[in-house]
């Protein structure tokens, strides 16, 4: 299957600052991933997650489409794929895709694709965008075309023959932040790196205390942990 090239180059870069939250993401893979075997990293942008992962042990794939983003892949000495067709079916013991099936057009699809390339049994973590009413400039900017809802996500990896083991919406406070922009926000869908900054390191970690009480009904993302 064929992925759009990715749009929020400069986003992802904006993103790097955010210490905290990259360190929850990392973690949260970490703690889902089996001690041994091939993990994709399904929409892998420029390496801040597959980088660091393969370091530790992990025998990544980094899947991306956008040819600039795979040469930075490579050159960090990266095993590099451009779709899902170029990889044989049941090879992955796991895959994460964070902040990725929200660009996909037929995200259906892209589940139904990744169904195929991972052993039986193997995992799927899915991290996205949650709630359309949070949609705002930002998402239009870096070619968001959908938010999702514990119902809308779990159906469609349902359909797509996983057996669905987790599911929680993650940084509450997030929510209302994400809110707050849409309101007051600018609308060229720019991150201030200031701000960034601000919400990561004195924010962030206040958000992900809460979500232990509101991870059942609202977050500013969306968790799915599922298998084959």
């Amino acid at each position: 299957m064929q992925q759009q090239a990715y749009t929020g180059v400069d986003n992802l870069e904006v993103m790097q600052e955010a210490v905290n939250y990259n360190r929850y993401l990392l973690d949260t893979v970490r703690k889902h991933a089996p001690a041994r075997g091939k993990v994709l990293d399904f929409g892998a942008g420029g390496g801040q997650f597959a980088g660091p992962l393969s370091k530790q042990g992990m025998d990544i794939t980094a899947l991306e489409p956008d040819q600039l983003l795979q040469q930075r892949l490579r050159s960090q000495g990266l095993r590099v794929a451009g779709s899902t067709d170029e990889l044989p079916d049941a090879s992955f013991d796991y895959i994460y895709t964070l902040n990725v099936l929200e660009h996909i057009e037929d995200d259906a699809a892209a589940l139904r694709s990744l169904h195929e390339k991972l052993v039986p049994t193997g995992k799927l973590l899915i991290y996205v965008p949650a709630f359309q009413v949070l949609y705002t400039s930002m998402d239009a900017k870096v070619g968001h075309i959908r938010r999702y809802t514990h119902q809308s996500l779990t159906q469609r990896v349902s359909a797509a023959g996983f057996h669905i083991e987790r599911v929680a919406y993650a940084d509450s406070i997030g929510y209302f932040a994400t809110l707050l922009f849409k309101l007051i926000g600018n609308k060229n869908g720019d991150v201030s790196m200031a701000a960034l900054k601000l919400y990561d390191r004195a924010v962030f970690p206040l958000s992900r205390a809460l979500d232990a009480l509101t991870q059942r009904w609202f977050g500013k993302n969306l968790l799915v942990v599922c298998r084959k």
